[in-house]
């Protein structure tokens, strides 16, 4: 099949330099797997109606804390766009063309959206892989500006920052230098391959393991090195009864991490591998 217009290659994916990535493209690659008539025009165009509405209105601003109220009124309450607090594992959450079409999402595919008007607009905004909530931040005079997209681009302080991020250190109170390093850009691939955990551990959740499978082989064209990503597509393959796929995965996975804390539950399920293949023959 050919690739559609505007849309990158999987293939090409792992060599691309981050800064070259297309975040939105390569969001829209994700979701034409589950909607392969997907017209990527058609949302490119959405991006760019958004922008032109905003445009002039942006540019007579002086201050960038205020473009991006400004920017934030026009998403979240003029166009709607929401977080999906009642189905936020509603996989349709992660896929951008539903979320642009239903202006509903979760954090982080509300960031695509946020992150690709502001820069068209030349606002320099990035993504923070922050643990829990996906999050955005902005330069400003005296330091950054983060905002939580999930919740109408709501400012976020330092006190409430550390507050969300403890639970997922242990209960530690991340002091400034883990709170700082917490809050680095995201580059391109992290939010992508983040897009497709979040898929991943839906489909997972719900054992639908062709869609599971599928996002896990999508990561690894993104960071083919990530060994978690061989380990959840041989898991997958396993359940597909693609035992040859299974078997190659789960041994590359434990010849990377031979110290994993689940080696010896993943050695099992190589044994369970070995013996359905035994039968089939």
């Amino acid at each position: 099949m050919h690739e559609s217009p505007g849309l990158p290659d999987w293939n090409a994916l792992a060599g691309v330099e981050d800064a070259s990535l297309p975040l939105l493209g390569t969001a829209l690659l994700i979701a034409r797997d589950e909607y392969p008539r997907l017209d990527a025009h058609m949302y490119e165009g959405i991006v760019d109606k958004h922008v032109g509405h905003l445009r002039d209105l942006v540019e007579g601003i002086e201050h960038s804390a205020l473009k991006m109220q400004a920017i934030n009124h026009h998403l979240f309450d003029e166009l709607g766009y929401a977080g999906n607090h009642d189905e936020y594992y509603d996989p349709r959450n992660s896929y951008l063309n539903e979320v642009f079409e239903r202006r509903l999402g979760n954090p982080i595919s509300l960031a695509l959206v946020q992150m690709e008007v502001s820069r068209r607009l030349g606002i320099p905004l990035d993504g923070i892989s922050f643990p829990g909530h996906f999050l955005v931040r902005l330069p400003v005079d005296d330091g950054v500006l983060v905002m939580d997209p999930f919740n109408r681009g709501r400012p976020l302080d330092v006190d409430e920052l550390r507050e969300r991020a403890q639970p997922h250190m242990g209960g530690d109170t991340p002091d400034d230098d883990v709170l700082s390093r917490i809050l680095n850009p995201a580059s391109h691939r992290a939010i992508l391959v983040r897009v497709l955990r979040n898929l991943h551990r839906v489909y997972r959740e719900s054992r639908d393991w062709e869609r599971a499978t599928r996002s896990a082989d999508r990561i690894l064209k993104l960071t083919p090195d990530d060994a978690d990503a061989v380990r959840d597509r041989g898991l997958g393959y396993l359940q597909l009864g693609h035992v040859a796929g299974a078997r190659e995965d789960l041994s590359s996975y434990l010849s990377r991490n031979p110290d994993a804390q689940d080696a010896i539950e993943i050695r099992n399920q190589l044994i369970d591998a070995g013996r359905a293949s035994a039968r089939m023959h």
